[in-house]
This record gives C-alpha cells, sequence and structure tokens, in this order.
C-alpha cells in the first residue's frame, strides 16, 4: 500500500528532485516493531493490572480507548503537517523561478514532509499495536470516536474508515492511498440477546465461520458495515480486525431521523457489493436484504436462530413435525 506522501510526491512530479542536505546522516530510525510489541504489551499488562479489584476497574475499557487514542491523536497530527508540507510545495512549485534559494525552500519542504510522513508511519505503528491489545482485552475493535483510523503502511493492521468520508473522497477523485481498495462485501445484523452464553458463543462462531467462508471467495475483501459497537456489527469488526481486512464503518446521520437507516441501506448499496451478508435485525435490515436482492447481489442469510441460514432451519424444523 503505497503511502499518502509518496502518493502526493508522485501526482506532483517531484521526482527529479535530490535531496542535497545532511538529511541522511541526522534521520533517526523509526522504532524496531519488536521493541514496540515488548515495551507496549508490558505497559498495557501493567496498566490493567493497576486496575483490577479497585474502583477503576469498571473504566478499564475506557481508559485502553484512551491508552489507544494517544497514539492516534499524534498520527493524525503528523499527517496534518503532511498536508501542510504539500500545499507548500504546490505553491513552490507554482512559482518556480529556477534560482537556488527557491530550489533549496523547495528542497526543505519536501524534507520537512518526509520527516513529518516517518513520524506518522512510526505513530500508527504504535496505535495499532495498541489497538491489538485493546482488541485481545476487550473483545473490540478500536475505533476513534470521530473520523477514520487509517493505516498507510502495508505491515499494520486494518484500515477503518467512516463511510462518509469515504464517499466524498471518493466523488471528488481525491481517494488517499490509504482508503480501502477492493472488493466491497456488505454485513448487516442487529442486536441479539440470548438465554445461555452457549447461545451467545455460536451467535458469534457463526459469524466469524461465515465471514471465514465468504472471504475465501474474495480474497481482495472489504468488509462494510454500520459500526454499532454493540451486537453483530462489533462481531463482525473484530474479526475483520484479526484478520486485517479493511472496513468501511457507515454510521447512522442522526439528523435524518427514522429515515437514518434506510439511507444507510442506499449508501452501502450504492459500493456495489460482492455479497450482502445478514444476520437477523429490524425492518431496515429486512428491506436491505429485499433491495440486495432487487439490483441482484448475492445474500448470505443467516436470520435464523443463533446465525443460521433460515431455509435449512425450515426444512429441518419441517423433517422433524413430518417425523
Amino acid at each position: 500500500m503505497p503511502t499518502t506522501l509518496a502518493a502526493q510526491l508522485a501526482a506532483l512530479e517531484l521526482g527529479h528532485l535530490s535531496i542535497t542536505t545532511a538529511r541522511g546522516t541526522r534521520a533517526l530510525a523509526r522504532p524496531e516493531p519488536e521493541a514496540i510489541d515488548h515495551t507496549l504489551a508490558a505497559v498495557w499488562s501493567d496498566l490493567f493490572a493497576l486496575f483490577t479489584d479497585t474502583i477503576l476497574e469498571d473504566q478499564a475499557e475506557e481508559l485502553g480507548w484512551g491508552f489507544v487514542n494517544l497514539f492516534h491523536r499524534a498520527a493524525t497530527k503528523a499527517s496534518t503537517r503532511i498536508d501542510r508540507a504539500t500545499d507548500e510545495i504546490r505553491l513552490l512549485l507554482a512559482t518556480a523561478d529556477g534560482s537556488e534559494v527557491h530550489t533549496s525552500e523547495l528542497e526543505q519542504q519536501v524534507e520537512r514532509a518526509q520527516d513529518a510522513e516517518a513520524e506518522m508511519l512510526a505513530l500508527e505503528n504504535l496505535r495499532e499495536t495498541a489497538a491489538s491489545l485493546y482488541l485481545a482485552e476487550t473483545g473490540s475493535s478500536w475505533k476513534p470516536a470521530g473520523g477514520s483510523r487509517l493505516s498507510h503502511d502495508a505491515l499494520t493492521t486494518s484500515a477503518v474508515v467512516q463511510g462518509r468520508e469515504f464517499l466524498k473522497a471518493r466523488a471528488e477523485g481525491k481517494r488517499r492511498a490509504a482508503m480501502p481498495e477492493g472488493t466491497p462485501v456488505v454485513f448487516a445484523g442487529g442486536r441479539q440477546t440470548f438465554q445461555t452464553t452457549d447461545d451467545a458463543k455460536a451467535y458469534g462462531d457463526a459469524i466469524w465461520q461465515t465471514l471465514d467462508r465468504v472471504r475465501a471467495n474474495v480474497a481482495d475483501m472489504v468488509l462494510v458495515h454500520g459500526g454499532d459497537g454493540k451486537g453483530a456489527d462489533r462481531l463482525a469488526a473484530s474479526w475483520a480486525e484479526r484478520h486485517k481486512v479493511p472496513q468501511i464503518s457507515f454510521s447512522l446521520d442522526t439528523r435524518l431521523g427514522a429515515r437514518a437507516g434506510f439511507r444507510r441501506n442506499e449508501q452501502m448499496l450504492g459500493l456495489k457489493p460482492r455479497y450482502v451478508v445478514a444476520f437477523a435485525g429490524n425492518g431496515v435490515l429486512e428491506r436491505l436484504v429485499i433491495q440486495a436482492k432487487e439490483r441482484s447481489i448475492a445474500v448470505v442469510d443467516r436470520r435464523g436462530p443463533l446465525g443460521t441460514n433460515p431455509k435449512h432451519n425450515a426444512r429441518v424444523t419441517g423433517a422433524s413435525v413430518a417425523g
């Protein structure tokens, strides 16, 4: 996956530039992945051990979220510096006069962008390692309170992109290098209650096994879902996180009131997904399935009890009654 800076510089046709400063001699290395893993794991373990059996135990998940967010905010600031430097580069190119001073200033801006990019990649690696610890601790895929969680390094885990940002970038023809590219697969499912822990586990297993099968047919799968922090969406997002499958999350636009769910359906189907994976939900979800079939989109129907195929369940029930 190319970096944002690399894509921007390529678009600006800056391949002819040669950075003549002593940048190579002063550039600092990024933290080693092994050192990041060991250090953050130790910090995380000590932090949660501190909360256990104390008044803060119920706040552990929220505090863990904040721990990951520290690195996310710092990476976002570095990304903003890249954008600023790139804007300055565009301006300098537009006013190029061939002078030595102008060339030197242009090279300095490219260097600033490169430094900011190195910082951003290092901070994103820290965030992704912390997000993995958060996933293991809480069972939830970490996502920021607002905006997207982009991964500019191919070695990091899945990007989590907010749907409205994705649609805007695509409409403007400015899709960023880190935006998910691949074959969309829509996942939909509501919140469920279960009589036993075994039932809840069987439902979660059904979601993961279904997504495993779909991914076997769609190698470049991009998971599209509603971003609900509870229930089926949460389980699907956690599956994507563990398998490094990019995600596009379409949260409800509360300004639309009762129409919000139907609008989200339109947005998700507008991506022309290969499949719609449907688990039990409300009437809005039922409408999603109907619309998908009307558009000849294959539906993987798991709206039966505990995430089973309803047709298969009906056949089994019918056979039992007949017997």
